[in-house]
């Protein structure tokens, strides 16, 4: 396979987002679980490569779900990590301009949003992951679940900003109390990559 994707470069150290996010859950999740991810998104799709060649239509359908959930794995956790960042360097800072704006005109408020995607984001049925995103057919801010790895591109939206609510990315520091992990995660949420994201989407529209 000519390109392999890799693991994108984590923007801080793992200890960064603590208290709210445990330096061991961090490593664990960007070391092993991304990086799994990556892994067989790159097995899966040498794989699909081969059995292209060999014009081997059962196999190429037979690697279609794991190249799904291992990309999606890959492109879900590459823009969470950039989704947060330390307090010291702005996580937890509301968003201006733009972004607050259309959050004000569609939500109400900055706090009415986020009541919303806690609440959505909490109510996951097994793994699973909530989004703000964007669509560019109306130009409004929408929030979205998707179940396991699911991009937020099958639900047609551009995805601005997402909560891993997958067990892996809490239970070491908040048992299964799910509540108190979305809760915490505000507090480093880097709404200044959410509106970078937001300002570059919706100047295309």
């Amino acid at each position: 396979m000519s390109h392999k994707f890799e693991l994108p470069k984590l923007p801080y150290n793992f200890d960064a987002l603590e208290p709210f996010i445990s330096k061991e859950i961090m490593e664990l999740h960007y070391t092993k679980h991304h990086q799994t991810y990556v892994n067989n998104l790159n097995k899966a799709l040498e794989q699909y490569e081969e059995a292209e060649k060999n014009n081997d239509v059962a196999a190429m359908i037979a690697l279609q779900s794991a190249i799904k959930f291992n990309g999606g794995g890959h492109v879900n956790h590459s823009i969470f990590w950039t989704n947060l960042a330390p307090v010291s360097q702005g996580g937890g800072k509301g968003p201006n301009g733009k972004l607050l704006e259309a959050i004000n005109q569609q939500f109400g408020s900055l706090e009415k949003l986020i009541e919303t995607m806690s609440t959505k984001g909490t109510g996951v049925q097994g793994s699973g992951w909530v989004w703000l995103g964007y669509n560019k057919s109306n130009g409004r801010l929408e929030v979205a679940t998707c179940d396991n790895q699911d991009p937020l591109s099958t639900k047609g939206l551009v995805p601005l900003l997402g909560i891993d609510v997958w067990e892996h990315a809490y239970y070491l520091q908040y048992k299964n109390v799910r509540p108190d992990y979305v809760k915490a995660i505000w507090n480093v949420v880097n709404w200044a990559n959410v509106a970078e994201r937001f300002d570059k989407i919706s100047n295309k529209n």
